[in-house]
């Protein structure tokens, strides 16, 4: 074959890192690189086995500073040339490596799944909040994707499930009613979902990440063979139309990246108040899909014989995800005690007491009032942080929060840098005085 008509291959380069501009995300470009060739500093930052790096360039697409390039010797950019100008003048040019038949099949496989799902979770036909979240964040994906958002409910008279998701954004409701499902039950209502999933095939099934959302996702995905991604804080989608799944990761020090290539749906669960809710539109419709329900009773080795309300009372039945204002303290408040000054604060402001896995951990206060990776998840409008130094753990539970107020001793403390507003002080003398001031500017505005 003469050089005129010989086929040049277009150069990948190798990903190099641009100094300056990462900003430490949590390793999401390590999470991404098929090879294993980056692996993160202790600053965070990555460092780049370019001999391992064939190029792919997903590292450069996934990271949000563009802190990575795709860097071409002085060979490979004349190479570039060449090819570039072979492509203009019409001559064979190679692309992209072909695919191969077993790469081929799985994409004509995931390519006839279509639109966005959400699985609306309900207890005596009253929806969880995550529900309506998640329809939130799924018309995102769906509008880039250019598909349909569509709701999924199944249960016992909850016809009106369906026409709540529309007024959250949904198009489209597959609704699966019947006495079976009257009580919650692993078998009955996974089965349900697999078999619309097997029917109508969605790309993209989200969850909450409640004991319910948890327990049916995580039975769905191993009945169909996919992937599913726990306890997502971030969802987007790429170039390829993958759904780009964020969970902290390793014990919440990084922040993994997470995509199922090769399988469908792509499954995520998400932890309520992590998503925006979406405003309420009344004026909206959909189209409800009426599905005949394939599970019988006599086919359910389970049976519900009693339903038990173990709700709290008294201080403790205090939610803490839907407050507004959440004053929480960590292990430097050094004993439960202490927590009284944090209560008065929180009293003044109409607000409750929070705290940190630290502050469980010691015995100052109870499981359901901790906030955090294995807590509760928050988006209030006011959060004051008191004596918290900031792990990611916790940061990942509150750092949506619309105002974050950070009270600590050490100027260097991690919770300092999420913090709209931060006071370097002892944390027993800046709360009194907070307190102190709020009510006597109270009296001034009584009197």
């Amino acid at each position: 074959m003469d050089e005129k008509n010989k086929k040049i291959k277009k150069p990948r380069g190798v990903a190099r890192l641009i100094s300056g501009k990462c900003i430490a995300c949590g390793g999401r470009c390590e999470a991404t690189c098929p090879k294993g060739c980056i692996k993160m500093e202790d600053n965070g930052e990555p460092i780049i086995e370019t001999k391992d790096c064939i190029g792919c360039g997903k590292c450069v697409k996934i990271c949000p500073s563009e802190a990575i390039e795709m860097y071409l010797t002085p060979e490979e950019l004349e190479l570039l040339k060449q090819w570039e100008a072979q492509k203009a003048a019409g001559g064979k040019v190679e692309e992209a490596e072909e695919l191969t038949e077993e790469e081929a099949a799985i994409l004509a496989k995931i390519s006839a799944y279509k639109g966005v799902w959400v699985y609306v979770e309900h207890t005596g036909g009253q929806a969880a909040t995550v529900s309506w979240e998640l329809l939130g964040v799924g018309a995102e994906l769906a509008k880039t994707l250019g598909v349909e958002l569509c709701a999924v409910v199944i249960g016992d008279n909850v016809e009106h499930l369906c026409k709540e998701a529309f007024y959250y954004g949904a198009s489209k409701a597959y609704l699966v009613d019947d006495p079976v499902f009257h009580n919650y039950r692993t078998e009955s209502y996974y089965k349900s979902v697999c078999y619309l999933v097997e029917k109508y095939k969605p790309e993209i099934l989200l969850t909450g990440a409640t004991g319910l959302g948890r327990d049916v996702a995580g039975a769905v995905a191993t009945r169909l063979l996919t992937g599913l991604t726990a306890d997502c804080t971030g969802l987007a989608i790429d170039d390829k139309r993958f759904l780009l799944q964020t969970r902290p990761a390793f014990g919440g020090n990084i922040m993994a990246t997470i995509v199922t290539e090769r399988t469908r749906p792509q499954m995520s669960t998400v932890r309520p108040h992590v998503m925006p809710m979406p405003e309420r539109d009344a004026t909206l419709s959909g189209e409800i899909i009426r599905e005949s329900s394939p599970v019988r009773e006599e086919d359910i080795l389970t049976k519900v014989l009693e339903v038990i309300d173990d709700r709290r009372e008294g201080a403790d039945a205090i939610d803490v995800a839907a407050a507004e204002v959440i004053v929480s303290g960590g292990r430097g408040m050094l004993n439960e005690e202490n927590f009284g000054i944090l209560q008065e604060l929180a009293d003044e402001l109409g607000g409750v007491v929070g705290c940190s896995r630290a502050a469980v951990e010691a015995g100052f206060m109870p499981l359901e009032r901790q906030v955090g990776q294995t807590g509760k998840t928050v988006r209030p409008k006011i959060y004051i942080a008191c004596a918290i130094s900031g792990a990611i753990q916790h940061l990942v539970g509150m750092q949506d929060s619309d105002v974050i107020i950070a009270i600590n001793r050490d100027r260097s403390a991690a919770i300092f840098e999420v913090a709209t507003y931060g006071i370097v002080g002892d944390v027993f003398k800046v709360v009194p005085f907070i307190t102190s001031r709020l009510k006597e500017l109270r009296c001034k505005k009584a009197s």
